[in-house]
């Protein structure tokens, strides 16, 4: 690269400088439009640094592209979903006014951003262990009569995932229907290996945004659908942090994941983003509508999915999760295996202890993505310094997502903590409101506060000069998003 002050001497110099100040002039304008200022300035430092370079990057990483046709369908699904909505009976459809303080306006917030509303009715059962969630799944797809629908990231064809194929070999083997929608990414190997197997079958096997170099109007190759989500029948539903895959991705540490499985009305919404993606995918509903299905009431836990996705106008799960935290009263606790905060989730953290509010953050100890760890615990001084409470879960890879706050209001679902899930990816996260079901949670929490080392500002401030830069420079990034 030429320097900023280089006089080229021949005429392609002057065409090369000429093309660098081009690109950096036009970048000064374009870059920080509907952008936070402080990844504006990083990729101004890299475009001014090295000018073509990064606009190669910022082509293809700059902004979170997605087709307008996938923005325009979600579009048009969200209303059609808020119109089945307003038509659910009274008794499971809950009135936001009627729901106590503490978690009224996170539903209306929820509502308005994604058209699910707050439903009542439901019954809820967490399953923290793996091997029970996956054998609880093939139990269920085993009992189905009419349709299982299955939505995840990572469907592997390996010993674990055969106990959930195996059963649904048996339903299709009993005329059930069974659709799979799987990440092209996530579940790249399962969708070469498996997939063509389960077709043959009469399984439909879709595969979710497909990177192709040269498909046109495709999206950003990172926006990728992340959500783990199981319907059987329209009458049992499961969200969380677990996929289809045997729990080997630490070597020694295996996954330990949080499964929520529901019945009662909110299976429903579940059901009905699996139908958006699916139509999202296939251009087509080909007879199948996304829809809000009325279903008895089985229960009495109150519970509203919040799906959130790039194709949405806001960051759905980032604007629940801050206003929930500004919404406690005594203590939020908040297991994440990433944990990589926006300004408003950092700044949310930070007034909440000032209030007074109790703050945990449980996080493993061990993980298998080195980079985005670097930039978690670029945060730990800060997080520290405010007063959160860090703990290191040091028994498994913690890869359940949770947040509980007050023992009354809890989300479960596949956000992490971060950036990406916040902007990137597609994920489905359940708001419940429950105190049977907070503690309950709470149990799960104080299990791994029990089997984790509390992170001191003392300790962390031992760290060498080598590990500080190298988390500050993975925490630069993030802003690349």
């Amino acid at each position: 690269m030429l320097s900023l002050l280089a006089f080229p001497t021949q005429p392609w110099g002057w065409a090369y400088v000429t093309s660098e100040w081009a690109i950096r002039l036009v970048m000064l304008v374009y870059v920080p439009q509907r952008r936070p200022p402080a990844a504006a300035r990083t990729w101004l430092l890299l475009i001014f640094l090295f000018p073509w370079i990064g606009l190669i990057l910022y082509l293809l990483l700059g902004r979170i592209h997605l087709p307008k046709r996938r923005r325009t369908l979600l579009e048009e699904m969200s209303s059609r979903i808020r119109r089945a909505a307003e038509q659910l009976p009274a008794e499971v459809r809950t009135q936001v006014a009627e729901l106590p303080a503490e978690v009224s306006d996170a539903a209306r917030l929820a509502e308005h951003l994604t058209a699910f509303p707050m439903l009542g009715g439901n019954s809820v059962e967490l399953l923290p262990e793996y091997d029970q969630s996956i054998a609880r799944l093939a139990a269920d797809i085993d009992a189905a009569g009419k349709r299982v629908h299955l939505l995840y990231y990572i469907y592997a064809d390996d010993d674990v995932a055969t106990k959930v194929t195996q059963a649904l070999e048996r339903a299709v083997s009993r005329g059930v229907e069974c659709r799979l929608l799987l990440d092209g990414i996530g579940s790249k190997q399962a969708l070469k290996t498996l997939a063509p197997r389960l077709r043959q079958l009469g399984m439909e096997v879709t595969e979710l945004l497909p990177v192709r170099i040269f498909r046109p109007r495709r999206a950003r190759a990172d926006v990728r659908n992340h959500r783990k989500i199981a319907v059987i029948d329209g009458l049992v539903g499961y969200v969380g942090s677990q996929n289809i895959v045997a729990p080997r991705f630490v070597p020694g540490f295996p996954n330990e994941e949080l499964v929520v499985r529901v019945t009662g009305p909110v299976v429903a919404e579940l059901e009905a983003v699996f139908l958006v993606d699916r139509v999202q995918e296939l251009h087509q509903t080909t007879g199948i509508e996304p829809h809000l299905e009325p279903r008895a009431p089985t229960g009495a836990v109150f519970a509203q999915l919040v799906p959130s996705a790039p194709g949405y106008r806001q960051q759905t799960f980032a604007l629940l999760l801050v206003s929930l935290i500004h919404q406690a009263q005594r203590e939020i606790t908040i297991t994440t295996p990433y944990c990589v905060p926006d300004e408003p989730f950092l700044t949310a953290l930070r007034t909440a202890v000032a209030r007074g509010i109790r703050v945990r953050l449980i996080v493993p100890r061990h993980s298998n993505q080195r980079l985005t760890v670097f930039a978690q615990n670029s945060f730990y001084e800060e997080l520290l310094e405010a007063g959160v409470e860090i703990f290191r879960y040091r028994t498994h890879f913690l890869h359940a997502k949770s947040i509980s706050i007050d023992d009354q209001v809890v989300i479960i679902g596949s956000s992490n903590m971060d950036i990406r899930s916040f902007a990137l990816n597609a994920e489905a996260n359940l708001l419940i409101h429950d105190a049977e079901v907070a503690r309950q949670l709470r149990e799960i929490n104080e299990r791994h506060l029990a089997e984790s080392d509390q992170l001191t500002t003392e300790e962390w401030a031992k760290r060498s000069l080598a590990v500080r830069v190298a988390q500050n420079t993975a925490r630069l990034m993030d802003s690349y998003l």
